[in-house]
């Protein structure tokens, strides 16, 4: 398993610092993130088919995809000549909640109904609205370096966590949703998170407008978050009452697609709203 994580990053990081580094003249981060979306969103809803539970994927994938690439900078810009873009996003959100509800009202007779459109709402409330900020965040003022600040710290966080709990974890975090993590593993994420976060203060290309003790502080937010989204992911997978996200496709050494955005779908909250509520 470790011999697989460590190829998969051997290949999988340098593709993702090539797609953030080179959005131009083409979106390509936003298209991975789309695809990654796509891919995690499918995941989910065959995690509540497990369930019994019947959703709208095709729906749910659909809406999904709209949701991330609308948080494009230079799509809102587009849309900015056409019409006011500031409501595309409302527009979205409601005809997310309403359609997928009408299309199953026109299917009456049917169990579960209710279910069904709640599952299917959250599939794109969790994946698309959520992964969308990390497309939001490549748009804002030095947003390639705030999206490698995302990324890596919540890398940092995730490696710290795993060999400081295989080497040290001895108290549960979380039995009854996630067995193997412990306290210890998560307080080495914290670590691993801030002092990551404390190199973006360094004078390099990579350097943020924050001071150390700001860096500190929203290491450990990010850490804490993306450990939260994390939980969130094991509980709705022992709900389904399987272990990884996916089998069929899978990122070697690290489960499902789903598996993969647990953490940074929190994070990538987190991050937005610090840099237009604080930096901006």
């Amino acid at each position: 398993m470790l011999k697989k994580r460590v190829i998969t990053a051997l290949w999988g990081i340098p593709l993702l610092i090539a797609a953030v580094w080179f959005d131009q003249p083409l979106p390509w981060f936003s298209v991975l993130v789309a695809v990654w979306g796509m891919l995690a969103v499918y995941e989910f809803y065959r995690l509540v088919d497990v369930r019994k539970v019947r959703s709208l994927a095709i729906f749910g994938l659909l809406w999904t995809l709209l949701f991330i690439i609308s948080r494009d900078s230079d799509l809102l810009s587009i849309l900015e000549s056409r019409f006011n873009p500031s409501l595309f996003t409302p527009f979205l959100l409601t005809s997310a909640v309403v359609l997928p509800l009408i299309w199953l009202l026109l299917r009456s007779g049917k169990d579960r109904t209710f279910i069904s459109w709640a599952w299917t709402v959250a599939g794109i409330l969790y994946v698309g609205w959520l992964l969308g900020y990390l497309v939001a965040i490549r748009g804002v003022d030095d947003g390639r370096n705030w999206v490698f600040y995302t990324m890596f710290v919540v890398f940092a966080s995730d490696t710290a966590a795993f060999f400081i709990g295989r080497a040290f974890g001895r108290r549960k975090l979380a039995p009854q949703i996630s067995p193997g993590k412990t306290w210890e593993g998560a307080i080495g994420g914290i670590f691993g998170s801030a002092i990551i976060s404390l190199f973006f203060i360094l004078p390099t290309p990579l350097i943020l407008p924050f001071s150390w003790w700001q860096a500190l502080i929203l290491g450990i937010i990010i850490s804490i978050f993306g450990q939260a989204g994390d939980l969130a992911e094991s509980l709705l997978k022992r709900n389904a009452g399987v272990k990884d996200s996916s089998d069929r496709i899978s990122v070697p050494g690290h489960g499902g697609f789903l598996d993969r955005i647990d953490s940074v779908v929190f994070a990538g909250v987190v991050v937005y709203y610090y840099v237009v509520w604080v930096v901006q």
